[in-house]
């Protein structure tokens, strides 16, 4: 689905389904998701009778970074009982997906986040002063890979 052009797509116009079957309509858009990333480790090697004295680097396993969603708080409790089902001991890994749109709001890529989990959920920060925030909450998940389509 990549989609090449000239120009950088903007970075405000994506989707973020959270692989829950049982939520047929969207409950309160994200306004960010950051920690799109993968960290690549690497073995060194070097056989006896190498003609140059140094090491090989040859790849073996990676690891994803932890992805973090935010949006405003909207009432609905679905994150927050995915992350309490997970912390009771219940295995409920999804597969997420995250599709960034055109200025047309059509998809020109997204990342398939296989088995996410919750991580960590955090509330939104309340003061009485000023009153022109909005109630944020934050969901980091954990996944076993994250494709780039």
């Amino acid at each position: 689905m990549a989609t090449y052009r000239d120009n950088p797509y903007g970075a405000f116009n994506f989707l973020v389904n959270l692989g829950d079957s049982t939520e047929s309509e969207t409950v309160g858009g994200f306004s960010d998701v950051s920690g799109l990333g993968v960290d690549l480790s690497y073995s060194e090697y070097r056989n006896g009778n190498e003609k140059f004295n140094t090491v090989r680097k040859v790849a073996n396993t990676y690891k994803n970074d932890d992805i973090t969603l935010k949006r405003g708080l909207v009432g609905s409790l679905t994150l927050f009982e995915w992350l309490k089902n997970v912390a009771d001991g219940a295995h409920e890994p999804r597969l997420v997906t995250i599709t960034m749109l055109d200025e047309a709001r059509n998809p020109v890529a997204s990342w398939e986040l296989r088995n996410a989990q919750p991580k960590k959920w955090t509330g939104p920060t309340l003061a009485a002063k000023g009153g022109g925030e909005v109630a944020m909450e934050e969901l980091s998940l954990v996944c076993e890979d994250c494709t780039y389509k």
